[in-house]
């Protein structure tokens, strides 16, 4: 073989391995990716309980309801259209109540999100991009200075 076909079947092979890697890469990462939706987004595409989802959204005001003598905290998650139940066991963050946004990390069961992991915006003007993006969906949501976006 001439020195330049070894040197092309070499640059072939390494492509090869390298795009073997990367599809093997990709395939490890896809049972840990974890899809957002909207309360809307659940209601709408009937999720499934097998599957591992972020919810997102302001938490219901009136909806909080903490289980006497444990962890246990039920609450609901609406986009302004739609709402979740959620339930959560464990300490929720600080800035967690009614009427801010949040982010919930865990499984449908029968129409129940059941929570492993509550995230809570940290300041006032912050808001995750889907959660924000899912409430301008709804037409409803006011942004930072009070004006609909």
């Amino acid at each position: 073989m001439k020195r330049k076909h070894k040197r092309l079947t070499f640059v072939a092979v390494a492509l090869i391995l390298l795009a073997a890697a990367a599809g093997l890469a990709l395939l490890a990462f896809e049972e840990s990716i974890v899809f957002f939706y909207s309360p809307t987004d659940i209601r709408e595409k009937n999720m499934t309980d097998d599957r591992r989802l972020r919810i997102g959204g302001l938490v219901e005001e009136g909806s909080v309801v903490r289980k006497e003598g444990s962890a246990v905290v039920r609450f609901r998650v609406t986009d302004l259209n739609n709402s979740i139940p959620v339930t959560f066991e464990g300490l929720l963050p600080d800035l967690f109540r009614e009427g801010q946004g949040v982010v919930a990390e865990g499984r449908m069961e029968g129409g129940l999100f059941v929570a492993d992991e509550v995230l809570a915006k940290h300041d006032e003007n912050y808001m995750p991009p889907e959660v924000a993006e899912a409430l301008k969906k709804s037409g409803q949501w006011k942004g930072n200075e009070g004006e609909q976006k």
